[in-house]
């Protein structure tokens, strides 16, 4: 496989894209950061519409402060063209990945793929909070996108 070094273009995808999606950019971004990798492109979008436009929500955010990774995103919706743009479509859930998959045009190069995949502790879905009262849910998901961001990256070695 391609050497870690290089750049790569990377799509977060969760349902809203206010959650799991936004935080696995900002995590993902901090690793690589930190790893002194450069020249990659990290975004992340929704399967649904509800969200377009606003910020990640409030609880994601104050866990992203709280471990001083910057989160700045305005959701958006998954499109045609990020399917041939990106190197990898990373769902968090396999509604997600059932949902990516039913939205790919015939012809892609984008590798699409659980980023759960990645996790060394094997949890395998990421945890959706949104419907939490408060925000350990959000502290869970950020703990299993830092472990899969370093699982990813490493696997890239």
């Amino acid at each position: 496989m391609a050497n870690s070094e290089d750049g790569k273009k990377i799509l977060f995808i969760c349902l809203g894209n206010i959650c799991r999606s936004p935080t696995a950019e900002a995590v993902l971004n901090h690793v690589l950061k930190e790893r002194n990798m450069t020249n990659w492109d990290v975004d992340s979008a929704a399967i649904g519409s509800w969200h377009v436009g606003l910020g990640p929500d409030s609880r994601a955010v104050s866990v992203m402060k709280r471990h001083n990774i910057p989160m700045k995103h305005k959701a958006r919706q998954l499109t045609k063209a990020d399917f041939v743009h990106y190197d990898y479509i990373f769902g968090m859930d396999h509604d997600n990945i059932s949902d990516i998959k039913a939205r790919a045009p015939k012809t892609y190069t984008a590798r699409i793929e659980l980023f759960g995949s990645y996790d060394l502790k094997k949890e395998l879905i990421i945890r959706d909070p949104y419907y939490d009262d408060d925000d350990a849910g959000f502290e869970k998901c950020y703990e299993q996108c830092l472990r899969c961001s370093n699982g990813f990256l490493d696997s890239l070695k």
